[in-house]
């Protein structure tokens, strides 16, 4: 346990740390190869390409639409449901074609636009058709169609830094600039400088890191997402589309799926204990201590071990239940239990499967920051509308 806010239980306890992936990880924090500039916003040094005293004019509206795909949106959306309960703004969000419009009433509204290309497809159809407001645009310092539809409108334009992917830019200004306006501050999720300097945190990353890679060279790629807490979601679809396409190229990577439990206990379950030995399992929860609790007076005679629990406490017994038989039957699982909602937890979060993910990519050889194969269909299907 690096962190009071997250309690982390690795693949192997035993396991000693890795002497090869600490060199690795050395290399990667003296960012010698310019892909790992990335590192550089996950540090409080890092100087965002906008001020807050240029954007507190933003911070005024009560509602803010986010347009964006992938990358460009996930990390606030995860941000937003994670912390909704800090949050008092409502934001919606345009990061699919087939949306629901909300009603919003006109001029009180801020629509963020996303696009590091400035030419998502998605994005600027979206934005075409539904955004109506006051719009500030975060894109790549170059020509492109939401710049120039920026400077068109004489819109506020914040750069989305070239060595910043989607996917990497949780902690860059695609992330912290909604957080910001969301009322939350941009230097609590910043934890990175402390984080490399804790033995426990680097051993942790290390032993994941170590465990992953033999489970790739040995055949087992399904990376199973068990999660308790429906609120973290959005976080796990963000951790999901940052392991896929980052290490999903060249033959390799692995096939991250969320399951929901314990719903899924009823559908899915028995394929994991006793159907093909693919999948390795990370479990995700949250501590929390106000949930429901159930009616002593309704329970039926036979039922007396629910008396005083909550549904919680409930879920937390289907957890270990689940962790219990996952160690009889030899199914390998690490468990990230989050203790605090707040902006340093999700701060952790993101470093972590980040720093993990960026090794990982080391280890297998491929750059865990490109994404080669989704352009064929980014270029096919302009194609096909001309």
């Amino acid at each position: 346990m690096f962190s009071k806010k997250i309690k982390i239980t690795c693949f192997d306890l035993k396991k000693k740390n890795n002497r090869r992936i600490k060199g690795l990880f050395s290399e990667i924090l003296q960012k010698k190869d310019p892909n790992y500039k990335v590192i550089d916003t996950f540090s409080n040094n890092y100087h965002f390409s906008y001020n807050k005293k240029k954007i507190s004019k933003f911070k005024k509206y009560k509602t803010i639409s986010i347009f964006g795909l992938g990358g460009s949106s996930l990390c606030i959306k995860a941000i937003y449901n994670f912390l909704r309960l800090k949050i008092k703004k409502k934001v919606f969000f345009y990061d699919n074609l087939n949306v629901s419009v909300p009603k919003i009433a006109k001029n009180k509204n801020l629509d963020i636009v996303i696009s590091k290309s400035g030419s998502t497809l998605e994005t600027i159809v979206n934005e075409n058709i539904f955004s109506k407001s006051k719009k500030l645009f975060i894109t790549e310092n170059k020509k492109s169609y939401l710049m120039n539809l920026a400077l068109k409108l004489k819109s506020e334009i914040i750069e989305h830094r070239n060595f910043v992917g989607g996917r990497y830019s949780a902690l860059s200004e695609v992330g912290m600039l909604p957080a910001e306006l969301l009322g939350l501050k941009s230097e609590k999720f910043k934890k990175f400088d402390d984080l490399i300097k804790d033995k426990s945190f680097t051993n942790t990353l290390i032993n994941n890191v170590d465990m992953m890679y033999k489970f790739y060279l040995s055949g087992k790629t399904n990376s199973v997402i068990l999660n308790f807490d429906e609120s973290l979601i959005s976080l796990l679809e963000w951790y999901q589309q940052l392991l896929s396409e980052s290490l999903g190229k060249k033959g390799k990577g692995f096939f991250p799926i969320i399951s929901n439990l314990p719903k899924d206990n009823h559908s899915l379950m028995q394929l994991y204990l006793d159907g093909n030995k693919n999948n390795f399992f990370t479990i995700f929860d949250f501590t929390d201590h106000k949930a429901p609790k159930i009616n002593n007076k309704n329970l039926l005679s036979g039922y007396n071990f629910l008396r005083n629990k909550s549904i919680k406490s409930v879920m937390i017994a289907q957890k270990d239940a689940v962790k219990k038989v996952f160690k009889k039957q030899g199914l390998k699982f690490r468990n990230f239990e989050i203790q605090n909602k707040d902006e340093e937890s999700l701060g952790i979060i993101f470093t972590y499967f980040m720093l993990e993910t960026i090794l990982l990519g080391k280890l297998m050889k491929l750059n865990p920051f490109d994404q080669p194969a989704v352009e064929s269909i980014k270029k096919e299907t302009k194609k096909i509308l001309s």
